[in-house]
């Protein structure tokens, strides 16, 4: 951990290695303080896990990124960045399970009616059980939601769904993920929350307003990097940071590689957001064999989104969709253009993201991307949300380590890593992978804004404790503040009386024959 009462030197910039939403905040508050600043990334583009790729006027995220926070100064710096760029969002998703929509949140006489009254009180008496005969220890994901919401809406709502994502047995999967990412939420607050909404924004699963760019997050990088810039600031792309060089408890040196030539840099300090794991194997002089090992014991799960250009409208209302349905291997769908009409620029079209959830290597990953747009196309026409002939095109991206695993023992090694970590008194780490903590955007700006301001004798906080409180909610702070700023949108592109919704039936979503035939990825 970093010596908060150090000041940087004036000379030697500080090096910041990744271009994402951690890195980039921590730089933008760097150069806003008048410290020089390089930053490092290894992709073409900036943004990491939340940038915004355009293919022919179509815009889509990787994974939809929803802007939502109670930190003030994140919120603060989202609004002087965007102003009215920002638009507010009202969320709508649902789940896709058994060929049924299920809202989401729940809704008693939606869920009643999809399941039927046998299978409901089924599960209110699962959960009783659960309750009375709680498992004791909670190790795993699967005792955490068996606990709270019996074991017949686990394995109904929960299982088949996360073990798409994660690509593991719920049994392996840490109970600490789930107190991290359902926080607050059991069966009896899932049903109190559809007695009375206005409780709902209390629970982090259940908030239900969000804001996003109106041209996707990549509007949010560009205005920081222009920051950045014109503060003195530098951003190289396509520069991968290849040793991180110590001596006496301090990183002197960084040196990285941009295609044939390697560079080295003398650094004053390091704010690291490059996954955990890879920062090790980049220290010189590599540390001890057991902490190699302890290191190469993270794990991550990687992801693919197939976005495809559909020739129909209103194909659904939602932001996006889970997908419960283990006779395919789509995990998320997208409709980008809920998120932002100006995402899609024709609007005869839609431009909808089909999310697969993968291991870098493996069939899904290594796949030909024309046999992923005719998987996806394929998939989208058994689920009935678009006949494949209506698919006019489709583009693929793929994205190592997406998510940091919390696999059974991943905690213990985590603290092995951060033990380790401390000796160096000018290296701090940042964001979801630099930190190995399934973080979300908000959570990842944070941790960079904390650390340019220890850096810079302006605070000492402990990064590692942000997000780290059970108790951290999603209360409506974004609602707050000077709404003459922003632009409301408040509404989806369609309301929720739209069929698809009323009926429940996922095979009314398919839209008219005819169109043109998929063509090959782009």
């Amino acid at each position: 951990m970093m010596n908060e009462r150090e000041n940087p030197p004036c000379k030697a910039p500080v090096a910041v290695i990744g271009a994402g939403p951690a890195g980039l905040a921590a730089a933008y508050e760097l150069t806003r303080r008048g410290v020089p600043v390089i930053v490092f990334e290894q992709d073409g583009r900036i943004g990491g896990l939340a940038q915004t790729i355009e293919h022919k006027g179509f815009r889509f995220d990787i994974g939809g990124h929803r802007f939502f926070t109670k930190q003030k100064s994140v919120l603060d710096l989202w609004r002087s960045l965007l102003g009215d760029e920002l638009l507010e969002r009202l969320r709508l998703s649902h789940i896709i399970y058994r060929e049924r929509l299920f809202d989401y949140p729940l809704k008693p006489l939606n869920t009643l009616r999809n399941l039927g009254l046998t299978s409901s009180l089924l599960i209110l008496a699962s959960y009783a059980r659960g309750r009375l005969f709680p498992i004791s220890p909670e190790r795993s994901l699967a005792d955490w939601v068996t606990n709270r919401f019996g074991r017949r809406l686990y394995r109904m709502f929960f299982k088949t769904y996360t073990e798409k994502v994660w690509g593991i047995p719920c049994s392996e999967i840490g109970a600490r993920w789930a107190a991290q990412r359902i926080k607050g939420l059991s069966l009896r607050t899932a049903v109190f929350s559809m007695l009375f909404p206005v409780w709902r924004g209390e629970i982090r699963t259940l908030t239900d307003h969000f804001y996003y760019p109106r041209l996707g997050p990549g509007m949010m990088w560009d205005a920081l990097r222009e920051r950045i810039v014109a503060g003195g600031g530098e951003v190289r792309l396509l520069t991968r940071v290849t040793g991180v060089v110590h001596e006496g408890g301090r990183v002197r040196r960084i040196v990285v590689r941009s295609g044939e030539r390697e560079e080295s840099f003398d650094i004053s300090h390091v704010i690291s957001s490059m996954p955990l794991r890879q920062l090790f194997h980049a220290l010189d002089p590599a540390p001890s064999s057991d902490i190699a090992v302890a290191a190469g014991r993270l794990r991550y799960r990687d992801f693919l989104t197939v976005a495809l250009i559909i020739d129909a409208t209103e194909l659904f209302p939602d932001n996006w969709l889970y997908i419960h349905d283990e006779t395919v291997r789509v995990g998320r769908i997208q409709n980008f253009g809920n998120w932002s009409a100006e995402l899609v620029p024709d609007r005869t079209r839609s431009c909808l993201g089909m999310e697969y959830f993968c291991f870098e290597g493996d069939g899904l990953w290594t796949m030909a991307d024309r046999d992923l747009v005719g998987l996806a196309a394929a998939e989208l026409t058994a689920l009935g949300i678009a006949p494949r002939e209506k698919v006019v095109e489709g583009v693929v991206v793929r994205m190592p380590k997406a998510y940091p695993v919390y696999d059974e023992g991943f905690e213990e090694t985590l603290t092995t890593l951060r033990e380790y970590l401390e000796r160096f008194g000018n290296l701090q780490q940042v964001g979801r992978n630099g930190m190995h903590r399934y973080n979300n955007m908000d959570h990842s700006m944070l941790t960079g804004l904390l650390a340019a301001a220890n850096l810079t004798g302006k605070g000492s906080r402990d990064l590692w404790a942000v997000n780290d409180d059970d108790e951290y909610y999603e209360k409506d702070t974004m609602r707050g503040g000077d709404d003459a700023s922003h632009a409301v949108e408040a509404q989806c592109p369609h309301g929720r009386d739209d069929p698809l919704t009323q009926h429940g039936h996922l095979r009314q979503a398919v839209g008219r024959s005819g169109g043109s035939r998929p063509q090959a990825a782009s």
